[in-house]
């Protein structure tokens, strides 16, 4: 009994229907989505579905052929029976590309009879197409997107440029807008149009002029001037033009000078040009590049010497180095080294000390005792002088000047003091000698002015005790009883014509007189 109402619950879509038929609509998809072709079929009663097929019209060498499926070099997935067996035969394609569109025929066999639908049905493939409106614009022009997609069916798509998305479909335009556009259906981005670009033009900028090679050119070389920019369109060859002093050169790009003069030296200037003006202007300059075209006679740094001033230095004095050369253009850089010797050899190294043409030590130590040199540089070299050894003279040793003069002074003045005293002495006895003889022979002695007075004074060492008491220089002034010295004075004629007994009158009455020797106490200084 169950098997019975099996059987019946199988054949009764057939046995309602009654007649063999296959329903389905034309469909329209997009290239890369998915669609699914609703398709129904039907047929009379008592007959039970086996199998099931769908194909597709080839045309083989020239006449249509129906070819299942199956057959079809596509991957296994690509075609999907969602139908089943009881009237629904829904197919669905996957990744639908433009081989894709063509008529389909549906087919089932049942145990009584095969059925093919009459009529087929038509798959369509279409592309959404993006459109740019317009597509080349300059800037501050308005721009507008529109996205095609071919199918009747309304599609919600997505706007992408480069990649990144885009929410504003109509904008002015400015040069970072230009790329390419694509639309692409909203939650299937990878069904998605062909890029379409958008050109936005600008006029020159960034223009530059560059020389090869650069800086400073000898007479008779070669030099070579390039203009480049960013624009849209680009500029061309003719769109560049040089200028010297704002005087016209040539056209194009690049401009060469073979054998260039002093007289080309001046001021130059790139301007470019591409049909796109801003803000009235479409023609733009470059900066100003200097061409300074040297003499030959130009040479680098020669004949560099070091000079010293002073001469002579002594610790804590000032001294200036001073580095001269012959250069042409002048040197612009001055660079002073000082040697220092390793401690492990007899090889120096250089150490930077200073910059400039003159170097200055403003108190001069052990530490600046060496051998210097400078380094001199103009646009064409640098060369360095030969050494110049830096010394420092020492002070003398012993007692300060000061203190010596003042001990000379002291010792000078003691000395005068005595020998004064001693003089006065002596006048007093020589007028005493001159009464004792004028009271013996009146007649023939008188006062004589040419009489000299002469003093032999003679010195006698102290004890080395006595010296080591005394340590000032003003010690002299005293008198010490142990550090009596006698001295004899005598009066002597100057004139030895003198008659004869005078002579020995004066000198019988030196010899008779012991009132002739004058003891005088003279303090020696230690």
């Amino acid at each position: 009994m169950g098997s019975w109402i099996l059987i019946i619950l199988v054949i009764m879509p057939g046995a309602w229907s009654g007649d063999w038929q296959v329903t389905f609509e034309d469909q329209c998809a997009l290239k890369g989505s998915s669609v699914v072709i609703k398709c129904k079929y039907d047929y009379p009663f008592g007959n039970i579905v086996t199998s099931v097929l769908w194909s597709k019209v080839l045309l083989v060498s020239g006449i249509r052929k129906l070819s299942p499926l199956s057959s079809l070099p596509v991957p296994q997935d690509h075609f999907i029976y969602q139908g089943n067996y009881r009237g629904d035969c829904s197919l669905q394609v996957n990744d639908v590309q433009p081989f894709d569109e063509g008529t389909y025929y549906f087919s089932f066999v049942t145990t009584f009879n095969r059925w093919t639908s009459k009529t087929p049905t038509y798959l369509s493939v279409e592309e959404l197409t993006t459109v740019v409106q317009p597509s080349t614009v300059e800037e501050g022009e308005k721009v507008r997107l529109t996205c095609v997609s071919g199918c009747p069916k309304p599609t919600h798509v997505r706007w992408f440029k480069d990649g990144k998305a885009v929410y504003n479909t109509d904008f002015v335009a400015s040069r970072k807008d230009a790329g390419r556009y694509y639309c692409a259906v909203y939650g299937q981005e990878m069904v998605r149009s062909a890029p379409v670009p958008l050109n936005v033009q600008y006029p020159p900028e960034k223009v530059s002029l560059s020389v090869s090679p650069p800086g400073n050119i000898l007479q008779g070389g070669a030099v070579t001037f390039h203009c480049r920019s960013d624009a849209n369109p680009p500029v061309t060859q003719s769109g560049y033009r040089l200028y010297k002093d704002g005087q016209f050169i040539s056209s194009g790009m690049s401009y060469t000078i073979s054998e260039v003069q002093p007289s080309h030296s001046g001021h130059y200037y790139c301007q470019a040009w591409n049909n796109i003006s801003w803000r009235g202007n479409d023609r733009i300059n470059s900066t100003e590049v200097h061409l300074d075209v040297q003499c030959k006679s130009a040479y680098r740094p020669m004949n560099i010497s070091i000079s010293m001033d002073p001469q002579e230095v002594s610790e804590g004095s000032a001294v200036n180095l001073t580095c001269s050369s012959a250069a042409n253009p002048a040197a612009y850089s001055y660079t002073w080294y000082k040697m220092t010797p390793y401690s492990s050899s007899d090889n120096s190294t250089m150490i930077e000390v200073g910059s400039g043409q003159v170097l200055s030590v403003l108190s001069m130590e052990t530490l600046h005792i060496g051998a210097y040199i400078c380094l001199v540089r103009n646009m064409w070299g640098e060369y360095s002088s030969p050494e110049l050894l830096l010394n420092m003279k020492e002070r003398q040793g012993g007692l300060q000047p000061v203190s010596i003069l003042a001990g000379i002074g002291v010792s000078l003045l003691a000395t005068l003091v005595i020998i004064l005293l001693l003089f006065w002495r002596n006048r007093k006895n020589d007028a005493d000698k001159k009464q004792i003889v004028s009271d013996t022979k009146p007649t023939e002695v008188t006062e004589d002015p040419s009489y000299s007075l002469y003093a032999n004074v003679h010195t006698f060492p102290s004890s080395p005790s006595i010296k080591s008491q005394r340590n000032s220089h003003f010690d002299a002034a005293a008198f010490y009883e142990d550090e009596v010295t006698y001295s004899t004075v005598s009066i002597k004629p100057r004139n030895s014509n003198l008659p004869h007994y005078i002579q020995q009158e004066s000198r019988s009455t030196a010899g008779k007189s012991d009132e002739s020797v004058i003891y005088a106490t003279v303090v020696k200084s230690s």
